[in-house]
């Protein structure tokens, strides 16, 4: 699209230049020689930026800035201004102004000035944009259990920080959204957020996707390339599955965090980044650090603030939440699907999900496809599901004989846990699948409960 540029100016033979200067670069101009008309003429033609006089009878610049930020908030507006009312610029700037130029001024300097703050005026679209995608690819936390809210109220209050965090919790409860949120939420969010799966990748080529590598540092590295700290810099860098990292790799993170430099693979070059680490990982990591399988200075320096994701099981009273708004999400329009039948929810809120938020997402996505009605009932459901909820309530009705002074939660997960390992002869994957539960989750409740597998 052509640039639109709104000329506000009480003198007619300056809107006259300005319209041309502007013209000539291949804008459209359109121009009001009163405050007033200028805010209708915003209103009604949409520009993409602003020229706006300070001194202007009846209604000044000011005051005329003060409204067009109150309709158009983002719209990048330059102050004119005469010799000797620069104090009353630097005001206009405070009030939302881009920039100011000073009367009289040269035709050339004034098209740089409107193209780069055109430049800056698309720059942050695109962030607002990315920033609408990133949302719509990784969602946002969503709760109303106890839970949830205090991991919400701890998001808020270390996004205005620069601590690093570390985030714990089982596959699927949602790590990637939690780092994105306490990014979204901090300074740097008109900067990158930049994920990494540290999981994903082998050694050599983890440090060059981290770090960069000059040209001709190994075999294959054609040309220079920037890595994931670089590209975050000012912003926030994700290392999603950091307890996989090898120990070399260690080494040079922890390092980075210590000194906020690097060089890349293969360079001399030292290279200084401002970035914000937040890393996740679904394994015991305190655990690791006293069997020697991560190193403990790397852990506290990434410990600063811990945000553990409770496992879906544990916050069921969101179940019904997340499940609407996946729903909303896959509808789509193709699918007139708008609700959940009352006995396909209660399947939902009682069944274990191993596979946590992600699964559950997972799980709604297909029912919305299969579903023909406006509701998803019971027979929309995996029949895995099914069975998992029938056979979780057999066994409990096998274990527990409540006596008449009750009995535990933690006592009942134990003894689940022990009669898992019993029928499945000590196979913690076995174990684990019998229990609905990833195997890691299996090791650490066990651990929990003093029971040796």
């Amino acid at each position: 699209m052509i640039p639109k540029v709104l000329i506000i100016d009480d003198e007619e033979h300056m809107c006259w230049a300005l319209k041309r200067a502007m013209e000539q670069e291949n804008y459209q101009a359109i121009t009001s020689t009163s405050g007033k008309e200028g805010i209708k003429l915003l209103k009604d033609k949409g520009p993409s930026l602003v020229l706006l006089d300070l001194k202007m009878p009846e209604m000044d610049g000011l005051e005329v800035l003060k409204v067009i930020k109150e309709i158009h908030p983002k719209i990048p507006v330059i102050m004119i201004t005469a010799h000797g009312t620069i104090e009353t610029a630097i005001e206009a700037m405070k009030l939302g102004a881009l920039d100011y130029i000073t009367k009289p001024f040269d035709l050339d300097e004034l098209k740089m000035v409107v193209k780069q703050a055109l430049k800056y005026s698309e720059l942050v679209s695109e962030v607002s944009f990315l920033r609408s995608e990133l949302s719509k690819k990784y969602g946002t936390i969503i709760g109303e259990s106890q839970a949830i809210k205090e991991v919400i109220l701890l998001i808020e209050r270390v996004a205005t920080t620069n601590a690093t965090v570390l985030i714990t919790g089982e596959s699927g409860t949602g790590k990637e959204v939690t780092a994105l949120a306490i990014h979204q939420a901090s300074e740097r969010k008109d900067y990158q957020f930049v994920p990494v799966n540290c999981a994903a990748l082998p050694e050599q080529l983890l440090e060059s996707e981290l770090f960069g590598h000059e040209k001709g540092a190994f075999t294959g590295a054609v040309a220079l390339k920037r890595g994931r700290f670089e590209l975050a810099d000012k912003g926030t860098i994700f290392l999603d599955e950091i307890a996989e990292m090898s120990p070399k790799m260690q080494a040079k993170l922890l390092r980075v965090l210590q000194e906020k430099n690097f060089e890349r693979v293969g360079g001399t070059d030292t290279l200084n980044v401002n970035v914000r680490v937040v890393a996740a990982t679904n394994r015991n990591i305190h655990e690791m650090v006293k069997n020697g399988e991560f190193r403990e200075d790397l852990y506290y320096r990434l410990n600063v603030i811990h945000i553990h994701l409770p496992p879906l099981r544990e916050r069921k009273e969101d179940i019904h939440l997340l499940a609407n708004n996946f729903i909303k999400k896959y509808m789509m329009g193709t699918y007139p699907v708008t609700g959940i039948n009352s006995d396909a929810m209660e399947l939902l809120e009682k069944y274990s999900w191993p596979g946590n938020i992600r699964e559950l997402q997972n799980i709604i996505e297909r029912a919305v496809i299969i579903c023909r009605g406006d509701t998803i009932m019971p027979e929309h459901l995996p029949k895995e599901l099914q069975r998992q909820v029938s056979a979780d309530k057999n066994v409990l009705e096998g274990i527990v004989n409540f006596p008449e002074e009750g009995v535990s939660l933690e006592q009942v997960e134990r003894e689940l846990i022990l009669k898992a390992l019993e029928k499945s002869e000590s196979n913690q994957t076995k174990a684990a699948q019998l229990l609905g539960i990833t195997r890691s989750a299996l090791i650490y409740r066990s651990q929990k409960y003093n029971i040796n597998i």
